[in-house]
């Protein structure tokens, strides 16, 4: 049931780490939404944009649980309460690390601990393969996959 994915970006440790977590370029892959948080261990994580509930539509957080610039950002994930009233119920875990090999990044995602029926699971499944494709194509390109 874990969701894990591998991919290889052209570019720096630097550049990879900047798609994740600089609000100009996470709008980019998240559909208009930023990340918005401390990012201090234990503190909270929200990507917030255009959606359900206007502007500021929550559409998934949680707690960051690891964060080492241009190596690895872990949280737990809820989707927002637009989405799902009963969020609290369906927690799982989101872990980036970021490898050097060779001249190119090895960007590793898992998207685990999901609890049984989790609603989200499936858009999850759907969307990372994407979103992980709109990454790479920003870091090698500098432009998103025109998807949806």
């Amino acid at each position: 049931m874990d969701l894990k994915y591998e991919i290889y970006i052209d570019g720096t440790l630097e550049q990879v780490w900047s798609v994740l977590v600089d609000p100009k370029f996470v709008k980019e892959i998240y559909y208009g939404s930023v990340i918005e948080s401390t990012f201090q261990v234990g503190d909270s994580l929200a990507y917030v944009g255009p959606g359900a509930d206007g502007d500021r539509t929550v559409h998934v957080y949680g707690n960051i649980l690891a964060y080492e610039p241009t190596k690895k950002l872990s949280f737990t994930h809820y989707t927002g309460k637009a989405y799902n009233p009963d969020t609290e119920k369906y927690e799982s875990r989101i872990t980036y690390q970021l490898e050097k090999v060779g001249e190119v990044v090895k960007l590793t995602l898992v998207h685990d601990q999901w609890k049984p029926n989790d609603p989200s699971y499936e858009g999850s499944k759907s969307f990372w393969p994407i979103g992980l494709s709109m990454m790479k194509s920003l870091v090698e390109t500098g432009k998103t996959l025109r998807v949806s």
